[in-house]
Formats: structure tokens, C-alpha cells, sequence
């Protein structure tokens, strides 16, 4: 008699860990529990869609649930929330929403793929129907109806990071007045501040209005109100990041750790035998610090996910780790960040050097050149590189990619200069700007 495999949460980490534990094991019995209406999903794309450049919310469906029963005969069910796992029962209480009843299932392996949540601090009305999130095709849904109704004149987004730029771009594009409310002193924390501040000059320059080192207090019907004063809102959209939707894992006494996400080891297992965690629910392992880390992205998510479910089916795969790649754009505006900052370098306790460098997409001379900065913090004495940044027009953001493989092989500056990178016109200058910048930190 085969095994029962419970998975609990239907996206990218339960059902990659799912399709990869059904390719190894025959007679396993998977049952995928997912509290929402979709499997598989775009969480990333919902900015595309509700700016219009994605052609209606299915085309961010990855695989149906009717496909995942067909091919890999993992019975999926939607509208099921788990409510407790007991891991001395080895069983889950779920609650089928559909049916309006609750039930019991046993497990003999477990895969927690429960996702990140959007923070959404406890502010005076909050819960009010103009404020929204964005994490379910069911919020892209209800921004899309909401741009497409065109009673969206004013738009407020709470929060500069990844998501608030992205559908900051996504109402400029439906024609609305565009306010990002940030609480810090520059938008996207995970740059330096002189990087931000390039991307802020992009903000302006595309008419929206920013307003940094402000605060939101609360809420009222077409009104955000601020610490100095309010805004008129038609919608407020909350791009203040996510937290690891852990709370299950913790009350059945998993162990977390960073930010309170279940803390697993480089297979993906949790604390209690035959239990394993993957995507944003749970810790990754920062390969240049050595520690740790929190990192709320799809890659990760669908990487850990496949991990998990190797392990499951009886093979053997490792998740050596992360090094917080990540790119965005807003507009014609590209950025990529990858490894450590100076904020992260210094708090890891890295001696370490920076440098910045401006030049060109493609050769001087080639028709379409776009400006690009890029930034390099490099180890003192050794010279090793711990981190980039890029901000930039066209064929900027990912050129990260290049950097994130040096920084993973710790490579050296003196290393990167002697890549042998490509070059043609359209594409780069001879020196790539990556390179220009390796060559300025040996300096």
C-alpha cells in the first residue's frame, strides 16, 4: 500500500514539490489542499495584468487543477483551508469551504507550501473596500474591474519596494493621477540609497507624485490620511511587502526562525520527521553571509518547491541557497539587485569597497543606447565580489544575471574583468558596463 502525501498550499512551492514527488514515486497518494480558486499562478504577473500588458487573468495560470489530476494524478482541492496539523496524529484538519464542512485527513509526509501574505499593519480602515492587495489572481481581478471602470482617477500606493512600482507603472498606464507613499527615507530598500535616489529621478520623471519619510495612519472612504496631512484616493493599493504565512506551521511546533518563517535544512525538511517546507512560507540560506535569510520570490519558491518534492519521492536534492537576485521596472526604467548592499555587507561584518560607474546599453555609436549605472560592492583585500546593482533604460536589469553567477562562485573583481563576455554592437559596448565596473573596483 502507497504512502499518502498531503500538500498544503496549491502555487508554485506545493505543486512543484507535488509534480516532482509523483515523477519518482508511482503509488504515492498526493492530495493537494489550496484555499483559493487557482493553482499554479503568476502572483508576479498581477501588475501586468491590471496595467493591461496580460491578455485577462488565465493567461497567468501556469496548470489547471483538472491538468495536474490528469497528468500527475495529484487530486487537487480547491477550497480547502487547513486549519491545525497535528503531527503526533499525523493528520490535518481541513475546512472545506465549499461544502461548508470539516474533516480530517492523514499523512505520511507532509509538504507546507502555505506562501508569503501581504503586511498589512493595523491601521484605521484598512478593511475598507478601496484598499486592496496584491497577492491573488482574485486581487488582480478586483484591480483590473477597478482600472477598467474608469472612477480611478486618483491612485495611492502604500510602499516603494517591487510590487508599489510595478503597479504604480500599471495605473500610469490607464491615464491616473499615481501617489507612492513610502515610509522610509528612498524607495526600494533593497538598493543603496544612491541607487534609489536613480530610481526616484525615474518616479518623478513619469509624473508620479512620491512622497518618502511619510507615514500612512489610517483610512477613510477616499481619503489616506498621512502624519502631515491626507490624500484623495479612488484606490489605495498596499505594496508594503510580505511576511511568511507560518502561523499553521508554528502552532503544530515547527521550528522558525528568520522573520518567524519555519526554519528547514538543505533538503527542505522541517523540524518533525517526514515534514517539509518550501516557497515563502519558509527560511532560505544566504550563500555570501553564511546565515539564514528571508526571501519572498517565485524563482526560490519554484526552486525550493522542486527540491522538496525530489526528497519526497525517495531521491536526494540539496537547496544550496539564495543570493537575492531580483529585478523590476517602472516604465522604460529597469533595475536589478543581486547578493549584499552596504547596509547588508556592513551588518554581515564585511570590510568592504564600493563602486559606481555610468555608460551605455549598446556601443556609443548604435542607434537605441540607453544610459545605465552600475554599482559593485567588493570585499576589501581579497577583492571578492559581495553584491551589484543596476539601474538603467533597455537591456539594463538583466545584466544582474551575469553578476548573481559571479557573486554564487565568489569570484573576484580580478576574475569578472577576464569573463569572456560577448559583444556585438547592438547588444554592448566592448567593455560591458558589468565589466567597466569590475575594472573600476581593482582601481
Amino acid at each position: 500500500m502507497g504512502q499518502r502525501l498531503v500538500v498544503i498550499g496549491g502555487d508554485a512551492a506545493g505543486m512543484s514539490a507535488a509534480s516532482q514527488a509523483r515523477r519518482r514515486y508511482d503509488d504515492l497518494e498526493i492530495v493537494a489542499l489550496e484555499k483559493g480558486h487557482w493553482t499554479s499562478y503568476s502572483a508576479c504577473g498581477i501588475p501586468y495584468l491590471v496595467g493591461g500588458e496580460v491578455d485577462g487573468p488565465d493567461r497567468l495560470i501556469a496548470r489547471t487543477p483538472q491538468q495536474f489530476r490528469d497528468k500527475h494524478r495529484i487530486d487537487v482541492r480547491l477550497e480547502h483551508e487547513v486549519m491545525a496539523i497535528d503531527l503526533d496524529s499525523r493528520q490535518v484538519e481541513v475546512r472545506d469551504h465549499g461544502h461548508d464542512r470539516t474533516f480530517n485527513l492523514g499523512f505520511d509526509q507532509l509538504m507546507i507550501g502555505t506562501g508569503g501574505r501581504p503586511i498589512r499593519p493595523p491601521l484605521p480602515g484598512i478593511d475598507l473596500g478601496f484598499v486592496h492587495g496584491v497577492q491573488t489572481l482574485g486581487d488582480g481581478e478586483q484591480l483590473l474591474a477597478a482600472a477598467e471602470s474608469g472612477q480611478c482617477n486618483h491612485v495611492v500606493v502604500v510602499g516603494g519596494g517591487y510590487i508599489g512600482l510595478e503597479m504604480a507603472e500599471a495605473f500610469v498606464r490607464w491615464g491616473a493621477d499615481v501617489t507612492i507613499v513610502e515610509q522610509a527615507p528612498h524607495v526600494m530598500s533593497t538598493l543603496d540609497a544612491d541607487m534609489a535616489e536613480l530610481v526616484e529621478v525615474a518616479i518623478h520623471r513619469y509624473d508620479i507624485d512620491l512622497k518618502t519619510n511619510t507615514m500612512v495612519t489610517g483610512f477613510e472612504p477616499g481619503r489616506v490620511l498621512l502624519e502631515n496631512g491626507s490624500l484623495d484616493a479612488d484606490l489605495v493599493v498596499l505594496g508594503i511587502g510580505v511576511q511568511p504565512n507560518s502561523e499553521l506551521a508554528a502552532a503544530a511546533g515547527l521550528t522558525t526562525g528568520v522573520r518567524d518563517a519555519i526554519s528547514v535544512d538543505r533538503r527542505q525538511r522541517a523540524s518533525a520527521e517526514g515534514v517539509y517546507a518550501a516557497g515563502d512560507c519558509c527560511e532560505s540560506f544566504h550563500l555570501v553571509t553564511g546565515a539564514p535569510t528571508y526571501v519572498a520570490l517565485g524563482t526560490v519558491a519554484n526552486r525550493q518547491g522542486r527540491v522538496a518534492g525530489i526528497n519526497i519521492g525517495g531521491g536526494y536534492a540539496t537547496f544550496p541557497g539564495v543570493v537575492g537576485t531580483a529585478v523590476t521596472k517602472l516604465c522604460a526604467t529597469e533595475v536589478g539587485r543581486t547578493g549584499l548592499s552596504e547596509r547588508e555587507a556592513a551588518a554581515a561584518g564585511f570590510a568592504f569597497e564600493s563602486t559606481v560607474i555610468e555608460g551605455k546599453t549598446r556601443a556609443h555609436y548604435f542607434p537605441g543606447t540607453k544610459p545605465i549605472v552600475v554599482k559593485l560592492v567588493v570585499e576589501t583585500r581579497t577583492g571578492r565580489i559581495l553584491g551589484g546593482q543596476i539601474v538603467g533604460e533597455e537591456g539594463a536589469a538583466k545584466r544582474i544575471d551575469v553578476l548573481a553567477a559571479a557573486v554564487t562562485a565568489r569570484m573576484t573583481a580580478e576574475e569578472f574583468v577576464n569573463l569572456d563576455l560577448s559583444y556585438a554592437p547592438p547588444f554592448s559596448p566592448v567593455w560591458d558596463p558589468v565589466a567597466i565596473a569590475a575594472r573600476q573596483a581593482i582601481r
